[in-house]
């Protein structure tokens, strides 16, 4: 699937969830507690990629031009919101990620139902991994402060 029918897809499962504040928050969890395993070979000080209230560890791979994500968080709700970047995002092309439209966030309104923290965090995410993108990188371990 495309980013962006992978992105209708998360909004159609959105627009079922209602206007509920706690049924989209419930989603989001879900959606954390259904990510792939991550090896906890990975789960290092040097396979920390993001680190604010919730730590982030994460790496990338590339097969037959497509790049593949994997991360987890120490936290239900940032591990939700991982879960959501990596529906969109892994198992697409480099070029497909940098010059992706991600309109998701504004879609489901995420922001009207995060902290400004988690909301910022998300954005930072999101933003980082098309830059890598752009760059012609993977998504390499190193800390970034949000």
């Amino acid at each position: 699937m495309t980013i962006n029918q992978l992105q209708d897809d998360l909004i159609e499962k959105f627009s079922k969830a209602g206007n509920n504040f706690s049924d989209k928050y419930k989603l989001i969890i879900q959606m954390g507690k259904a990510l792939q395993e991550m090896d906890v070979a990975f789960r290092t000080d040097e396979d920390c990629i993001w680190s604010c209230q919730a730590t982030v560890w994460g790496y990338s791979t590339e097969k037959d031009g497509k790049i593949f994500i994997q991360a987890d968080s120490d936290a239900a709700i940032t591990k939700g919101l991982i879960a959501l970047i990596l529906y969109v995002l892994s198992g697409q092309t480099k070029q497909d990620i940098a010059n992706a439209d991600l309109y998701f966030i504004d879609k489901i309104r995420l922001k009207e139902y995060l902290s400004p923290n988690k909301s910022n965090a998300i954005l930072t995410m999101l933003k980082d991994i098309k830059i890598l993108a752009a760059e012609g990188k993977l998504l390499v371990p190193g800390t970034c402060s949000i």
